[in-house]
């Protein structure tokens, strides 16, 4: 055997371990695209059932947006009654409030008067005298009904 038989020797067994490096390389890469082939061929099966749920949520919440749009529009008159009270609220607010700003100026008038001619204090003891005399009669008619009603007893 000459260099040149050893040399051709050296490189068909250097094809060789090659050749078993890349068989090796080859079958797991075959193992790898069998995994991705299975999991290709369970993917329709999982998208179907991906998007049946899709499917469900969405009318569900259609469904909830219906419910919610009826009960809304179920609640939309008292809206507008809670809306026209407080109109009518407002408006007798104001109208309260003018007449007290009219009795204020019409009282600020006579407390004018009653300062010049120096009326107040027999306003107000005729006032006082007179809020006395209905607490007596008051007190008269109820020892009256109490004494009446001992006496039916």
């Amino acid at each position: 055997m000459t260099l040149t038989g050893i040399g051709v020797l050296l490189i068909g067994v250097a094809f060789i371990v090659i050749a078993i490096f890349v068989a090796h390389v080859l079958n797991n890469l075959a193992g790898v695209l069998q995994g991705v082939e299975k999991t290709v061929q369970q993917l329709p099966n999982q998208l179907d059932d991906i998007f049946k749920e899709t499917g469900q949520l969405i009318e569900e919440s259609n469904h909830a947006l219906r419910d919610l749009n009826d009960k809304m529009h179920q609640l939309s008159p008292l809206f507008y009654i809670m809306g026209d009270v407080g109109n009518v609220t407002r408006k007798f607010s104001s109208s309260l409030v003018d007449v007290t700003d009219s009795l204020k100026t019409k009282t600020s008038g006579a407390n004018e008067v009653t300062k010049k001619n120096k009326l107040g204090g027999a306003y107000g003891s005729f006032a006082l005298g007179y809020y006395w005399l209905q607490k007596k009669r008051e007190q008269k008619k109820e020892k009256r009904g109490v004494a009446g009603r001992e006496s039916n007893e």
